[in-house]
């Protein structure tokens, strides 16, 4: 079941073939960033988030499961996760990461299936 990690809920609003890069990133408790980029792989579907100056230099990786919510019109993108979670996440280098089978899982492990059945 991990793999629904990196599955768009269904209810989000996305919609294959939107690019989210720009896009402002909302946790539940606030801005992290913009998207840097995104993935729309079956299975491994993803965005990277840039923190800019809230965690300097850093880029976050986000499974698609995370999503909750894509607003095109605002550019905006709501999170089910916390600051301090998205902070704590597996630490994300896009030369080694990028299509890493063994970071994915990592990844996926660490957010868990939040999937309502």
């Amino acid at each position: 079941m991990e793999n629904l990690m990196w599955e768009y809920q269904e209810n989000a609003g996305y919609q294959a073939g939107t690019d989210l890069t720009g896009y402002k990133v909302e946790a539940t408790d606030g801005h992290i960033g913009k998207v840097d980029k995104h993935s729309e792989d079956v299975d491994a579907r993803y965005i990277v988030v840039d923190t800019g100056p809230w965690i300097f230099g850093k880029h976050v990786l986000l499974p698609a499961g995370t999503v909750v919510s894509i607003d095109v019109a605002n550019e905006t993108i709501q999170v089910n996760r916390t600051k301090e979670e998205i902070k704590n996440s597996p630490e994300f280098d896009k030369d080694k990461h990028t299509g890493d089978a063994d970071y994915h899982q990592q990844v996926g492990s660490y957010y868990g299936d939040n999937r309502p059945y």
